[in-house]
């Protein structure tokens, strides 16, 4: 999950504010696939489509009630900024067609995994794109990742594109979202409201060749369609709001709530097979958050 830089001052009545704000964001991103599993029956296109849709109304009126619709209409007026979310935009597009798909086709081990990852490939980005000098510790979790991927690609036969893929879009997407000159709100307002002429497009020729779920004859898929805006929006924004009252250290560690959740909810709920190859893949990306963690303690304990 994306991290941000967070001055250390906050008081303690924002802290704890920030604390439940970025948990509940957390807990939601982790029973998320109960209700993507409620929906595998739907296409993944379809479920995306509804997704972006339907967070625009969520996202605007947060927007109206905290009076940040300034900046929405400042973004659309610069070329550099519409580009830098379209790009952001199509990132998390990605992101989110990939896990919808994974947790649809038994594959939500895979999307945990994916998330694990995700801090130490934004250590790795960070060294490569930005000259980042890397820790020796830091050095010895991304070693750690990259045997366990090298030991899922020997025991499938190909590489685990699930997890990899869900790395890289959010990792790129949080990279990227970095440079993106307006709020946490505002840019994901910015960024649905971009990806919504797609989602109406393909909403209406749904609708025209009749093979859609949405006001169709189950009641049952129009609800859960419709509640795909919330499931998308809420949890995006009180991380959003969450994070800018919270220490660099403490979203550091409550990054690993979702994908915990998500493995457990693989394991034990969906009943996925949890193969000896993935064990000691798991266990060596535990490790390496474990060094991950400590190296990040210590390097902000020493500032």
């Amino acid at each position: 999950m994306e991290i941000e830089r967070i001055t250390p001052a906050a008081p303690r009545s924002e802290s704890t504010r920030g604390f439940s704000l970025a948990l509940s964001a957390y807990l939601l991103w982790g029973i998320l696939p109960l209700y993507i599993k409620a929906v595998a029956h739907i296409s993944p296109a379809e479920v995306l489509a509804h997704r972006v849709l339907w967070s625009i109304p969520i996202a605007a009126v947060v927007l109206i009630v905290l009076g940040q619709t300034k900046d929405i209409k400042a973004a659309f007026r610069s070329p550099r900024t519409i580009l830098l979310a379209c790009m952001t935009a199509t990132l998390i597009t990605i992101n989110w067609g990939i896990y919808v798909w994974a947790i649809g086709a038994g594959h939500a081990i895979d999307a945990a995994l994916g998330y694990f990852i995700n801090p130490l490939f934004s250590i790795f980005l960070g060294a490569v794109l930005l000259k980042e000098r890397l820790l020796p510790m830091q050095i010895a979790a991304i070693s750690l990742a990259a045997v366990a991927v090298v030991i899922l690609t020997w025991d499938a036969g190909t590489m685990p594109w699930v997890a990899l893929g869900l790395t890289c879009s959010w990792g790129f997407y949080g990279f990227f979202r970095k440079t993106l000159p307006v709020g946490a709100n505002q840019g994901f307002l910015l960024e649905v409201l971009l990806l919504s002429p797609a989602a109406v497009a393909y909403m209406i020729y749904l609708a025209m060749t009749d093979s859609g779920h949405f006001l169709a004859d189950n009641s049952t898929d129009t609800i859960l369609l419709l509640v795909a805006g919330a499931v998308t929006a809420v949890p995006l924004m009180l991380y959003g709001n969450g994070a800018k009252l919270l220490q660099l250290s403490t979203i550091g560690i409550m990054q690993y709530i979702a994908p915990t959740i998500v493995f457990l909810i693989a394991v034990f709920l969906f009943n996925e097979h949890f193969s000896t190859a993935k064990m000691v893949a798991f266990c060596l990306i535990w490790t390496a958050l474990v060094i991950y963690t400590f190296a990040m303690l210590r390097q902000l304990k020493g500032r």
